[in-house]
């Protein structure tokens, strides 16, 4: 008799990051141990399909061509009763939902699994939805003592209305180089650097191609730094702070920098003042907790050339494979890709979700 734990990798999903959420989830299946789980791949296709790719599908870039969820793959059956394939329950005991960006990083497939009272990795609905929503997010941490960018938000009803005008006087008042994205995005997808007044109006539409709320904050000069942070038995801990090093052109850490041209490194830096490390790392958990955060979460900082350490976003499903920041940062610390899923899994099984007390 199996004594595994049969557990669903979501993956794929409708967000401008459904290739992303793929590669993630490969990486997933490839170090999950057997010996303790047995792992069923779930996808959402594009269109919104809840479907059982085949065994031997791809998640990996062949090519320069990024892995999707087929649309004719063949359909499962999703509700407050869990998941079922031709009328029969999957009997899944712990989801993994490897998903980024909007209709799975924010709260919507979170609350789909609350009412079907599975357990799932990460943080809850309230969390992963105010997470992914960086102009919510942003005035919680300053209201907890993190510093954050300057900037503005803006709707497209008010962009596409006589509001226009009075929105860009209000951007160019900001310092720049500004930076132009989504609210509600990931991977940099939509994303802009603006060096002049003249590039805004065209980065500002661009970003509405993803979202219909923009933000645009000022541009920090300095260190990029992250820090993965991982709850275990409800306290949150923070890993070694790793720099983002972008080779190349690339005017910053864009979607092309992050996963297709290998332009980009992670180091562990040794020449931050003392002490700057332990700020950021204690500034990670202090967002984590800020949002009400579970299981896991990467939180990116700028440290500044002026010294200081300014909060840019948090990420409740960081990027998963093995070459991720958010595992690396771990096994910098020992702990190695395996042992890591195992422990984000242990914590989804075994903590309380019981809302109503």
């Amino acid at each position: 008799m199996s004594t595994t734990i049969k557990v669903g990798i979501l993956c794929g999903g409708q967000s401008s990051e459904h290739e992303i959420s793929c590669i993630s989830a490969n990486g997933v299946l490839e170090a999950i141990d057997r010996e303790k789980y047995e792992p069923v791949l779930i996808g959402i296709t594009k269109s919104g399909r809840w479907v059982l790719p085949a065994a031997d599908i791809s998640l990996t870039i062949v090519e320069g061509r990024l892995p999707v969820i087929p649309e004719d793959s063949p359909a499962i059956s999703t509700d407050v009763q869990g998941f079922s394939f031709n009328g029969q329950p999957l009997n899944l005991e712990v989801i993994f939902p490897v998903l980024h960006g909007p209709y799975g990083e924010d709260g919507t497939v979170q609350g789909m699994l609350e009412m079907a009272g599975l357990a799932y990795v990460g943080s809850g609905v309230l969390a992963s939805s105010v997470a992914m929503d960086k102009s919510f997010a942003k005035p919680i941490f300053a209201a907890h003592g993190l510093k954050v960018a300057e900037g503005l938000v803006i709707h497209d009803r008010d962009w596409n209305s006589d509001e226009r005008e009075a929105i860009l006087q209000r951007a160019s008042n900001l310092t720049f180089p500004l930076f132009v994205k989504p609210a509600r995005s990931g991977s940099s997808r939509g994303t802009s650097k603006v060096k002049e007044f003249s590039e805004l109006v065209v980065a500002i539409d661009f970003a509405f191609e993803f979202d219909t709320k923009v933000m645009i904050e000022v541009g920090i000069i300095g260190k990029e730094i992250e820090c993965a942070v991982l709850q275990r038995h409800g306290v949150a801990h923070a890993s070694p702070v790793g720099e983002i090093v972008i080779l190349g052109d690339h005017e910053f850490y864009d979607f092309e920098a992050k996963y297709l041209d290998d332009s980009t490194r992670v180091d562990f830096p040794t020449d931050l003042p003392p002490g700057i490390s332990e700020e950021i790392r204690e500034s990670a958990i202090q967002a984590f907790n800020a949002l009400g955060c579970e299981g896991l979460a990467r939180v990116d900082f700028f440290y500044s050339t002026t010294g200081q350490i300014i909060i840019n976003e948090i990420n409740t499903m960081p990027g998963f494979t093995a070459t991720s920041v958010y595992p690396k940062l771990w096994a910098h610390a020992g702990l190695n890709y395996t042992d890591l899923i195992g422990k984000l899994l242990e914590a989804a099984l075994t903590r309380s979700r019981d809302v109503t007390r």
